[in-house]
């Protein structure tokens, strides 16, 4: 019996080695960077966030010039309403509430659908940049000999040898001179015509 377990032990012994050493991690290479300085500093982003800002300012007039108009027509409504004393609007009355009704209704969409542009302008930039900066990351720990990459916002403390937000802002601005501001137009689901 002891011939059968001297081979196993043997064979087991040469096992566990290879095992252990599959399973060794390499020490870690930290680097860190500081992304919001990076997604402020970039020439790109700078210009984007300018641009989306003029937007916002666009839509914000734009609603103070829809909103104007209509207070003034509701407060006249309103008087008119008041004036009649409890009874009933005449034709000419009601069709001056409907015609409010829609044009508020009209003002109240172009806003929204503004609105969710904008939103989807943002979200719009955000991907461009993301997507540009996936693959920096990369060559910048590639460059700087780190394994692991740590964004300096989830860090207690660290150490200024360590911080790659310069590599990594060279490098965006270097693969991103511009950034598209408007989002592309969201295709519309077709619907099937009936037979």
């Amino acid at each position: 019996m002891t011939k059968i377990l001297l081979p196993a032990a043997i064979a087991a012994s040469l096992i566990v080695p290879s095992v252990a050493q599959a399973q060794a991690v390499p020490p870690a290479a930290i680097a860190v960077v500081d992304l919001d300085r990076v997604t402020n500093d970039c020439t790109a982003c700078k210009t984007a966030s300018t641009a989306l800002r003029a937007q916002v300012t666009a839509l914000q007039t734009r609603q103070k010039s829809l909103a104007a108009p209509l207070q003034a027509e509701q407060k006249a409504i309103q008087t008119a309403i008041d004036a009649l004393g409890g009874k009933e609007p005449d034709a000419a009355l009601k069709a001056r509430i409907k015609a409010f009704q829609t044009r508020e209704q009209t003002g109240t969409q172009e806003v929204a659908a503004q609105q969710q542009q904008i939103q989807r302008n943002q979200q719009y930039i955000q991907k461009q940049i993301l997507d540009k900066l996936n693959p920096i990351y990369s060559q910048v720990m590639q460059k700087r000999g780190a394994n692991v990459l740590v964004e300096v916002g989830s860090t207690l403390a660290t150490t200024q040898t360590l911080d790659v937000t310069t590599d990594v802002l060279t490098a965006l601005n270097a693969a991103m001179p511009t950034i598209s501001v408007v989002a592309p137009a969201t295709a519309q689901t077709k619907t099937p015509q009936g037979r």
